[in-house]
């Protein structure tokens, strides 16, 4: 019997938040060390599932399948491809700076009034949600890949709620109840979304028989799949509309700004830069997989949302006054990109799609966790509270900027690869979309160039005058995010190699090819200039 690699990867961090749990309550330290430790145990054996992952080989690998509930059709299948091998490794690769980033979140205050958990229940919720987002890549049947889909809200909504960020200005009672109010929106906005799927799911389920991904691409390529066409069309906007809000997609975004806002710096990047990647992912692999027609049916109006959620987020990110939520609309049109290359139908599109997961991952998580460590040190998230900072905190005010120009998807770091090739799908196809889309890499610059001029360059503000620099774990935390950015950037073909036979599946799922070029330049004039010279 094969070694089960998938299940392992998954259970890993499960079995360390339910030790990190376990810890008594007088030793936080023990408990941050030990939920440190599995992340990296997770990480190595997320880099051993991409050594042995083959990206000519078949379409999905270290497959493992087992009865579940037979009754109902419901198998425990995993298995990945280039897509779900690329983002298990963004997931286990930034879990560890989480931890390491919010080694003192979790810390009680010396206040009485707080009201803060134990410590390693802040620790063992973040591996709980690793295990759960890293099994959600790996699920190749419906039922299961929608059980995890929605077990991760819970984690999150304590996460959210229970352990706020704490740089408020108002009381205690104020604040807590600006967490209850994001954590119970983030909740409310999933639960629908999911309750909406959850009857595609069971719609999908009379349809195909069984919930098996495989077995109904199988039966649909074979013939054999009778499903009507305002039927497939019915269960795509079912499973579709779960994603566009875990994405978040406008006009189901308005939860994200709320917990990004009020959760700490850590927990923000695990909403943006991982939960939140799950419903890109999912797009791929179960809309365009399950629904090929009714992907291209729903395509004209989907790119019109996702051009909505570029322009938007964009601009709304340019009158921010607060770092945290500039950050969250900055997100909004960047999953707008991501979308945009999904429903370009164009396999630069996807594969770029593909990429700005993880590039903004990366990004995100360089740019909000620097911007954690800013706050900590002033107590406030208001941009209008900081000036000069880069006169105090040289090193800070350093990785900030590169965060903030690897956001801005500047040539050379990796982001603008991703960008690069959504746009050039995007062209190949849709070409007046295309145009529209580029005013948000305009708005992009914009927002971060202002938000940098105004907390790091001008007159040193007396509150920061005494900011000290990064830490040793705090650079410890960023340096290699940095250097991630700068190498993707420079070398993006480690993952592209993998991406891209995965798109090519994708492609063939929707029975779609890369539109050829409108001009075609003839060789043979210059070769008859060239014989006359």
């Amino acid at each position: 019997m094969n070694f089960p690699l998938l299940t392992v990867t998954a259970a890993v961090p499960a079995v360390g938040a339910i030790l990190t749990a376990a810890v008594p309550a007088a030793r936080r330290t023990v408990a941050k060390w030990l939920a440190l430790l599995f992340s990296l145990a997770t990480l190595a054996l997320a880099v051993l599932v991409a050594i042995r992952f083959e990206p000519g080989g078949d379409r999905y690998q270290l497959t493992e399948s087992r009865p579940w509930i037979a009754d109902f059709g419901v198998r425990y299948e995993l298995g990945v491809d280039g897509i779900g091998v690329v983002l298990i490794g963004l997931t286990a690769l930034l879990i560890p700076f989480v931890i390491a980033a919010g080694w003192h979140d979790a810390d009680p205050l010396e206040t009485s009034s707080s009201r803060w958990r134990p410590t390693q229940g802040f620790f063992a919720l973040i591996l709980l949600v690793e295990a759960m987002v890293i099994i959600s890549f790996e699920a190749t049947d419906v039922f299961l890949f929608y059980i995890f889909f929605e077990a991760m809200l819970i984690p999150m909504y304590f996460l959210i709620g229970g352990f706020g960020d704490r740089a408020h200005s108002g009381s205690d009672e104020k604040a807590a109840a600006q967490r209850s109010y994001a954590a119970v929106k983030f909740l409310l906005y999933n639960l629908v979304g999911g309750l909406i799927m959850l009857a595609a799911v069971i719609g999908l389920y009379v349809v195909a028989g069984n919930f098996s991904l495989q077995e109904i691409a199988a039966a649909r390529a074979a013939g054999t799949l009778d499903m009507a066409t305002n039927t497939e069309r019915l269960l795509f906007l079912g499973f579709f509309f779960a994603f566009a809000v875990k994405a978040p997609l406008w006009p189901l975004h308005t939860w994200l700004p709320n917990a990004m806002g009020e959760a700490t710096a850590p927990v923000a990047v695990l909403i943006t830069a991982v939960v939140d990647k799950v419903g890109t992912f999912a797009m791929l692999r179960f809309c365009l997989g399950l629904f090929p027609e009714a992907s291209k049916w729903a395509t004209p109006v989907i790119l019109v949302l996702a051009l909505v959620s570029i322009v938007y987020g964009a601009l709304v990110a340019v009158g921010q006054r607060d770092i945290k939520r500039l950050i969250a609309y900055a997100s909004i049109s960047h999953f707008g990109f991501i979308v945009l290359g999904i429903f370009a139908m164009t396999s630069q599109g996807q594969s770029g799609a593909t990429l700005y997961m993880v590039n903004h991952g990366l990004s995100t998580a360089a740019l909000m966790l620097v911007a954690g460590f800013l706050i900590s040190r002033r107590g406030s998230r208001l941009i209008a509270d900081y000036g000069g900072v880069q006169k105090v905190a040289p090193v800070l005010a350093g990785t900030f900027l590169i965060g903030g120009l690897a956001t801005l998807s500047l040539p050379g770091l990796a982001p603008f690869v991703s960008e690069f090739l959504v746009l050039v799908g995007t062209f190949a196809r849709y070409p007046v979309v295309g145009i529209i889309a580029t005013v948000g890499i305009v708005l992009a610059a914009l927002y971060t160039l202002v938000l940098y001029q105004r907390t790091m360059t001008g007159p040193v503000k007396e509150e920061v005058r005494t900011m000290p620099d990064l830490r040793l774990r705090e650079v410890l935390v960023v340096a290699p995010l940095i250097a991630l950015l700068i190498g993707l950037g420079v070398y993006p073909k480690v993952l592209t190699d993998i991406v891209n036979p995965a798109v090519e599946h994708t492609m063939s799922d929707v029975q779609q090819t890369d539109p050829k070029p409108d001009v075609v330049v003839e060789a043979e004039p210059i070769k008859k200039e060239v014989a006359a010279q």
